[in-house]
């Protein structure tokens, strides 16, 4: 219903990202047209209203693919706890690594959580460099690995 009425306003939908976080859904869209901020405001407005749905419009200069490929994936593994993202993205970050997609969930059950996090992004400098720089939280229970991502498309 949501696309439906950015279409029906003369709205194209770009970039999107759709994600179940905890028991809510969350939207992000990428949206363009000759509409304002305001006016597209007013022609969600009755579907957000009928969906329950918050909505924030922010007015941006981005475009389609204006944005870094993701050329590194991280996958993180450990016992839940806090400081745990903190941890591994602040060790990532010294090295000047960009986060570009970020997504976690907590498995297992009430006496062990596990916490998961999988990570895209862009990075200069060579898996080595990325994997020594994570390697204290490896001896603190926390299993990170550290690939490549294919950005050869087509």
């Amino acid at each position: 219903k949501v696309t439906e009425a950015i279409y029906e306003a003369g709205c194209s939908l770009g970039e999107a990202s759709m994600i179940r976080l905890g028991g809510n859904f969350s939207m992000m869209m990428m949206v363009s047209g000759e509409l304002t901020p305001e006016a597209l405001r007013g022609a969600l407005s009755s579907v957000a209203s009928e969906l329950d749905l918050r909505m924030h419009i922010d007015a941006m200069d981005g475009g389609l693919h204006q944005h870094l490929v993701p050329n590194v994936q991280v996958r993180v593994t450990g016992a839940d706890r806090a400081g745990i993202v903190a941890d591994v993205t602040g060790a990532l970050a010294s090295t000047g690594f960009n986060i570009l997609e970020l997504e976690s969930d907590v498995a297992g059950d009430v006496l062990r959580p596990l916490y998961v996090m999988n990570i895209q992004g862009y990075s200069d400098v060579t898996i080595e460099a990325l994997e020594e720089a994570v390697s204290g939280l490896r001896g603190a229970g926390i299993v990170v690995d550290i690939s490549a991502v294919e950005t050869l498309i087509g």
